[in-house]
């Protein structure tokens, strides 16, 4: 009896020491493997950040180099603006395409760039702008080559693409709210977003899908209705915003009842 209590405590001895042991090892592993992974991860994470830099700025510079390819075919006078027809109603000097290019992407970039270092909430991370600022600037970059183009063949053979394009970036910016965190900067902020995290989420994840089927549905306008499409365009925009600012009212008053266990 004595031995078989002897025998017992050994293996339970054994078992213990091989369980400490399994412990430390672990324990060392993780500190050692975790430091060296974590590295890797940030390291990769830093690589990433700064592919889609050069790649955001690749796509501002598009636009600047197709003037330059065409600044000399340009006349001194080039059409600045057409009305809802396509037809020209203002000319000015080309050199206002400079300024045009700098005011379409440049306060964007900084804005997006920099938006979470100064943003109050600080709940808006680098990483979560990242596809959003590739879209925004591919957009405008889009927006300033179609303008460009229009600019050098001295008419708009298709005013209604831009119409379209908006369309694309309102269908986008619904797919991309329900990931959208509470900021001061970019989303549907009212004064009840602001104020409540539960409201923000609420609100854009309701009106995502209301975004995106009004953005298509924008988009598809000029090639069904050219002639009413400036007015389709005007009225979704603001039915878009009456919905959005008027669920995040509805959804402050009436808060989500969590149940008492």
């Amino acid at each position: 009896m004595a031995q078989y209590y002897l025998h017992s405590m050994r293996s339970i001895k054994i078992g213990l020491t091989s369980v400490l042991f399994d412990v430390r090892v672990k324990i060392l592993v993780e500190m050692f493997f975790g430091s060296y992974w974590g590295t890797i991860r940030n390291n990769t994470m830093k690589s990433a950040s700064k592919y889609t830099e050069f790649l955001i700025l690749a796509i501002i510079v598009i636009p600047v180099i197709y003037l330059l390819a065409i600044w000399a075919e340009l006349p001194e006078e080039v059409p600045m603006h057409w009305n809802a027809k396509g037809q020209i109603d203002r000319y000015g000097s080309k050199n206002e395409l400079v300024g045009l290019l700098f005011m379409l992407n440049l306060p964007l970039y900084f804005i997006l760039k920099y938006a979470p270092k100064i943003d109050p909430k600080k709940k808006i991370s680098e990483a979560q702008l990242a596809g959003l600022r590739l879209v925004m600037h591919l957009f405008m970059s889009a927006l300033a080559l179609f303008i460009l183009y229009s600019t050098k063949q001295a008419e708009m053979s298709s005013p209604f693409g831009i119409i379209s394009l908006v369309g694309l970036l309102f269908a986008v910016l619904g797919w991309y709210f329900s990931r959208l965190k509470p900021n001061y900067f970019i989303g549907i902020r009212t004064p009840w977003t602001l104020e409540n995290e539960e409201v923000w989420t609420r609100t854009h994840k309701a009106s995502g899908p209301v975004w995106i089927i009004g953005g298509i549905l924008m988009a598809i306008a000029p090639l069904i209705v050219k002639s009413a499409s400036a007015y389709i365009v005007i009225g979704i925009t603001l039915l878009l915003t009456i919905y959005s600012v008027g669920y995040s009212w509805w959804a402050f008053k009436n808060p989500i009842q969590k149940s008492e266990d």
